[in-house]
């Protein structure tokens, strides 16, 4: 679905994050994967306000943008998902580990609405899909961007899986688990690489 609000979406992607880049070997703007992952959502969903709150799922995390802003520009409901699936931030945070982070994420999508769910399960096929793709003949550059704790990336995306698998039973949660088996096999030849 292309209408207005979804072009000023793309526009404010792109904006906020013209600066970043994806990780791997392409360098391609980050802007790719926020287009990329409305795009797979878009065939699961023509819900506006979804499409929208994926090209934004982002900005929360990873830009100055804040939720004000975002309420301003694309509304309330948007700004709600968009919040559910921006990892925990903040000073009462720090002290946690990237896992335990994960792992509030999940928590955050088992209790959000479920246009966050399928959000979070666009997002996470488009970068197991791209990791697999960029990285599945250099293990060493996965391992250099990714670190090496495999175990704990594998046990962190374990939480999140579960947390989609609970809310979702059909649609783009079966794309998700394709994606999830096809980038837990390639953990495993990471891990048999390097053994």
């Amino acid at each position: 679905m292309y209408t207005y609000k979804v072009e000023q979406a793309i526009k404010a992607a792109a904006i906020l994050h013209q600066d970043q880049l994806r990780k791997g070997p392409a360098q391609l703007p980050y802007v790719t994967h926020l287009v990329a992952t409305m795009l797979i959502l878009r065939d699961y969903t023509s819900d506006e306000t979804t499409l929208v709150a994926a090209l934004l799922h982002d900005t929360l995390e990873d830009t100055d943008y804040t939720y004000d802003e975002l309420v301003d520009d694309f509304g309330e409901e948007v700004a709600k998902i968009v919040k559910v699936v921006t990892e925990p931030r903040g000073p009462e945070y720090k002290h946690l580990s990237w896992i335990e982070i994960k792992k509030q994420y999940a928590n955050q999508l088992k209790q959000g609405p479920l246009e966050a769910v399928m959000i979070a399960a666009a997002d996470k096929s488009h970068n197991f899909r791209t990791m697999v793709e960029d990285y599945y003949e250099n293990h060493d550059l996965f391992l250099r961007e990714f670190g090496t704790d495999l175990d704990g990336r594998l046990e962190a995306y374990q939480t999140i899986a579960n947390a989609i698998n609970s809310r979702l039973s059909d649609g783009i949660v079966h794309e998700f688990n394709h994606t999830f088996k096809e980038f837990k096999e390639f953990i495993f030849n990471v891990k048999e690489s390097i053994e």
